[in-house]
C-alpha cells in the first residue's frame, strides 16, 4: 500500500457562553476530528462590542469611563473563561493543534470573516434552538454563517434533556 498523505484540516469551532457550543465542540472531537490527522482546531470566540448609548434627551452619556473600563474587564474575563473551558475539552487530543482566537464584533460578522481569513476547511457551530419568534428578533448566527461562508458548516444541535417527573 502506498504512503497515504496525512490530512491537515483547519476546523473552526465557534464558541460562546452557552452549553450548546461546548456540546458542539465535544461532538466534533468525537465525530469529526481525527486523532492522527494533524488537524488544527481553532476555537473562535466573538466578544461583543461594548456600546454606550446617549440618552434620548441628549443630556450626556449613560456610563462613566470607570464603568466602561469595568465592563470591558468583565467582557475580557468572560472571553478568557469561555476559551479556557473550551481548551479543557480539547486537552486529551493528540497530534491535533488547538488555537484560540478572540475577536471583537457581532458574532455573524466575526465568524464569517475569521473563517475566510483562516481558510477553514470546516466551521462547527452549536445552535441555541430558539423558536421561530425569538429567532426572528435575534437572528440566527448559525443560519447567517451557513448562508455566507464558503466552507462546509456543521451545525450541532444539543439534544433536549428529557427530564420527566416519574410518579409511582
Amino acid at each position: 500500500m502506498a504512503d497515504t498523505e496525512v490530512q491537515e484540516r483547519k476546523i473552526v469551532v465557534a464558541i460562546d457562553e452557552g452549553e450548546e457550543s461546548i456540546y458542539a465542540l465535544t461532538w466534533a472531537i468525537k465525530n469529526v476530528v481525527f486523532q492522527n490527522s494533524n488537524d488544527t482546531i481553532i476555537l473562535l470566540y466573538a466578544k461583543p462590542l461594548l456600546q454606550a448609548y446617549a440618552p434620548p434627551d441628549g443630556s450626556g452619556y449613560l456610563f462613566s469611563s470607570d464603568v466602561m473600563v469595568s465592563m470591558e474587564k468583565y467582557s475580557k474575563d468572560v472571553a478568557d473563561c469561555v476559551v479556557e473551558k473550551a481548551k479543557r475539552v480539547c486537552k486529551d487530543l493528540q497530534n491535533v493543534k488547538v488555537e484560540a482566537r478572540i475577536e471583537k464584533g457581532d458574532a455573524r460578522d466575526v465568524i464569517c470573516e475569521a473563517v475566510e481569513k483562516i481558510g477553514a476547511d470546516l466551521l462547527v457551530m452549536g445552535t441555541h434552538g430558539y423558536g421561530m419568534i425569538k429567532r426572528a428578533f435575534l437572528g440566527s448566527v448559525s443560519n447567517h454563517c451557513a448562508q455566507n461562508v464558503k466552507c462546509p458548516v456543521l451545525i450541532v444541535k444539543k439534544p433536549k434533556s428529557n427530564v420527566k417527573n416519574k410518579s409511582s
